[in-house]
């Protein structure tokens, strides 16, 4: 590809991820949205974080089965509960990594 090609398919790339940000934020500006759908709204990042680790937890190496010894799931269930239970991000994430670095020694 010539230096013009990377240029417009740049433009063309950032036009497709800036729109649909666009769009919603200025329709929706100085509007009130109803509660329901605020509360609608706020499950969503919770909803792709779901499902971006769900198969990274359970799935095996291979692909394709359900391995629910993985240490990657051993690991995130007791993070999980610290989690719920410090709601602090920094220990959270130190606890998680001590506990798969753990899971590394037991597995």
């Amino acid at each position: 590809m010539s230096v013009p090609e990377y240029l417009l398919l740049l433009v063309g790339m950032s036009l497709v991820t800036y729109i649909p940000r666009l769009v919603p934020l200025v329709a929706l500006a100085g509007r009130r949205l109803p509660d329901w759908l605020v509360e609608w709204l706020d499950l969503i990042p919770v909803a792709i974080l779901a499902a971006l680790l769900f198969p990274l937890l359970v799935v095996s190496e291979g692909g394709g089965s359900v391995d629910l010894a993985r240490p990657e799931l051993l690991a995130a269930i007791p993070t999980a509960i610290i989690a719920l239970k410090v709601r602090s991000l920094s220990i959270t994430v130190i606890a998680g990594m001590g506990i798969f670095w753990a899971c590394g020694f037991l597995f």
